[in-house]
């Protein structure tokens, strides 16, 4: 009888544990992802990596960063430079003077890469707007879906593009994502990740990258379309070369 009572005690245990896991709040599931990523040694990380044909650099200190992307792997030839306050190009090692339009691009595209590669790192900002719209199964894991926008103010320039997570219940890894955009025409993008590696405490990932029919479908489908077959792999996003240094707790 006494085994009987302990046995249904774990078992009422293991239950009211899950449902505690289960019934978590959406800041405290988008912590546990962030940090899972390695989000407290990612505050203080300098990341180096490549992508494509470009060499990237993204220093960080507590909220303060400055991101760079190089032509070269010595950052003698071209460098774009990103900070909290603002955007520069270098031609050996001299600032130039840009456009208006064109800094807001290049800033874009240098923020867009060094965004990508530590997601969800960011997701807790005060300009994002962080959402659970409930639970999916995809290749037979149950993941949180969190639909992510951001305010105008704080939001940059794509304030208006929308994105949707693929938070795991069990470990809390982001291994899809979605997002719609509206430069160039617009259009939406699902990522799949995969090559999973940690660096010094950090969990990086490629990913393939496949385009819709539609331009713009629910971004709460993708994950139904993908399981049927009916997204078109686009693109594979790869980083190289991955170093990191200068964290405190790495």
């Amino acid at each position: 009888m006494k085994k009987l009572l302990l046995l249904s005690f774990a078992i009422l245990s293991f239950v009211g544990c899950k449902k505690e896991i289960k019934d978590l709040d959406s800041d405290t599931i988008i912590s546990q992802a962030i940090e899972r990523a390695g989000g407290s040694i990612i505050d203080t990380a300098t990341i180096t990596f490549n992508f494509r044909d470009k060499f990237y650099r993204a220093y960080r200190n507590n909220g303060a960063y400055r991101l760079e992307r190089c032509s070269d792997g010595a950052c003698n030839d071209t460098l774009d430079q990103l900070t909290n306050s603002d955007f520069k190009r270098l031609i050996n090692k001299k600032a130039i003077t840009l456009e208006d339009s064109l800094i807001s691009s290049l800033a874009g595209g240098v923020n867009s890469v060094h965004y990508f590669s530590v997601l969800p790192y960011g997701l807790d900002a005060d300009a994002v707007q962080a959402k659970n719209v409930g639970e999916s199964v995809v290749n037979g894991k149950t993941y949180y879906k969190f639909e992510v926008k951001f305010d105008e103010q704080g939001g940059g320039e794509d304030f208006e593009d929308n994105y949707m997570y693929w938070i795991n219940t069990e470990d809390f890894t982001v291994d899809y994502l979605a997002y719609n955009y509206h430069v160039n025409e617009g259009g939406t993008r699902f990522r799949e990740a995969y090559n999973v590696r940690t660096v010094k405490g950090i969990r990086f990932v490629d990913y393939n990258n496949y385009k819709t029919e539609e331009q713009f479908p629910p971004l709460e489908s993708l994950d139904s379309l993908f399981e049927n077959g009916k997204l078109e792999l686009l693109s594979k996003i790869e980083l190289e070369n991955i170093e990191v240094t200068g964290c405190s707790s790495c």
